[in-house]
């Protein structure tokens, strides 16, 4: 009965409950002779292929060899487990610590080479992660969750990697799933916590005093439990869990809303710029969604400008020209944005159905001071005039970037020269009212 309760009836290794029984037991004797033992955690590489590939009678049989193996180790012969699955444990006992380099490097040479079965040869590599106890922990589940944190480090670095567990990887990790539950509540709530800054796009077309011409639509998230999150945080991981569809939505609607409103009470040419995300543009319903949020909150589509990135649009040109030309055909304008960021030719701007071009912050820095710079501004001008798209320039910050740029025939100009992100509130005290 003992046996049944403690064997894995496939490998003949230990089981998981016997694992957990052997490792608490070796942790109190750490505890009792000031030392420190180890527990591995293997787990195999696209094991789920082999089976499928293969059929499950080979992916047995690699299990039992795998397991003789690992059993043969000196030095942890006997506390072998399997955990489950395609999964190991191997207990390296406070005595053979100081063996455990040796033991680590012999796992992974196991793995460096194929596996005989049935006269054939087939290779698997693994990941491993481990944990030191009492120093990780000092309960057996405590060290066997932390063990299978550090394999999932392994895993992120490829084949036949090893990786210790790490305090300051795991509590990123808790605050990544902290972060991750914190975004779906605010999604579940109607997306309230998200806010929209507004930064002025001022028109310096005419020669004249440079005027605001609308606003760019920035994305902010307030969190009940987080405070003020800065975007670079929340936008990736929102866009990694798809929530950024719900997300993006809703500030397209609450933009539209608000360029409405300036339409109405005495700017009727402000114009707002909502940027879409690489998610929100591979939607199949883009288009229509855009179209419903033109119609309920009656915004001139012309008013309203989509920005998608550079890098974006060249991936799949045809089918970013599909989908922009939707756009334009719903009345909106389309924008170019961040370019000259990425890798793409400047012949892409003729064959793209584009209203504005704007030219990233990273060009703007060295206007005036740099050839390089300047020579690129002036081009992208130029060929934005022969093909009737305006140039919007972001990053201004110094006087002296915009007297340069007043030679270089552009449309209109973004930057802290100017002003920064604003709340709704306070952009429209300043520009509206």
């Amino acid at each position: 009965i003992e046996r049944r309760a403690n064997i894995d009836y496939l490998t003949g290794l230990y089981n998981r409950k016997k694992c957990e029984d052997d490792l608490q037991q070796e942790v109190r004797r750490a505890n009792v002779t000031s030392s420190v033992g180890a527990l591995l955690y293997i787990d195999l590489d696209d094991f789920k292929n082999i089976n499928d590939a293969l059929g499950h009678r080979v992916g047995d049989h690699l299990l039992i060899e795998i397991a003789k193996a690992l059993d043969q180790i000196t030095g942890v012969d006997n506390v072998v487990y399997r955990i489950g699955g395609d999964e190991y444990g191997v207990l390296v006992p406070t005595t053979q610590y100081h063996n455990l380099e040796k033991i680590c490097n012999r796992i992974v040479n196991l793995f460096s080479k194929s596996w005989e079965i049935s006269e054939k040869e087939y290779y698997c590599t693994m990941a491993m992660g481990y944990v030191e106890f009492p120093t990780n922990g000092t309960d057996a589940q405590t060290l066997l969750q932390r063990a299978d944190i550090a394999l999932s480090y392994a895993k992120e670095k490829g084949k036949n990697r090893i990786e210790a567990f790490n305090e300051e990887k795991n509590a990123d990790t808790v605050r990544r799933l902290d972060l991750e539950k914190a975004l779906r509540d605010a999604v579940a709530d109607d997306c309230k916590e998200f806010m929209v800054y507004y930064q002025p796009v001022v028109n310096v077309a005419d020669g004249g005093e440079p005027k605001c011409c609308g606003a760019e639509a920035l994305i902010r998230w307030k969190s009940k439990g987080f405070g003020f999150m800065n975007p670079a945080e929340f936008i990736p991981l929102a866009e990694y869990l798809g929530l950024i569809i719900p997300i993006g939505e809703h500030i397209l609607k609450e933009a539209c809303l608000r360029c409405k409103y300036w339409n109405d009470f005495g700017h009727p040419n402000y114009k707002v710029n909502v940027n879409l995300s690489v998610v929100q543009l591979v939607q199949s319903d883009i288009v229509d969604t855009v179209a419903r949020v033109v119609k309920t909150t009656g915004i001139n589509p012309a008013n309203l400008t989509l920005e998608v990135t550079e890098s974006l649009a060249v991936n799949d040109m045809e089918a970013m020209n599909k989908v922009l030309n939707g756009f334009r055909e719903i009345g909106c304008k389309v924008a170019l944005d961040d370019f000259g960021t990425g890798y793409s030719s400047l012949n892409h701007i003729r064959s793209m159905p584009l209203d504005v071009i704007k030219i990233d912050k990273c060009f703007v820095d060295g206007v005036g001071d740099n050839a390089f710079s300047d020579a690129f501004v002036k081009t992208v001008s130029k060929l934005a005039d022969v093909i009737d798209v305006n140039v919007c320039v972001e990053g201004v910050e110094q006087e002296k970037q915009k007297e340069a740029l007043n030679e270089m025939n552009i449309q209109m100009i973004q930057g802290f020269l100017y002003d920064k992100p604003l709340p709704q509130e306070e952009f429209e005290r300043k520009y509206v009212e």
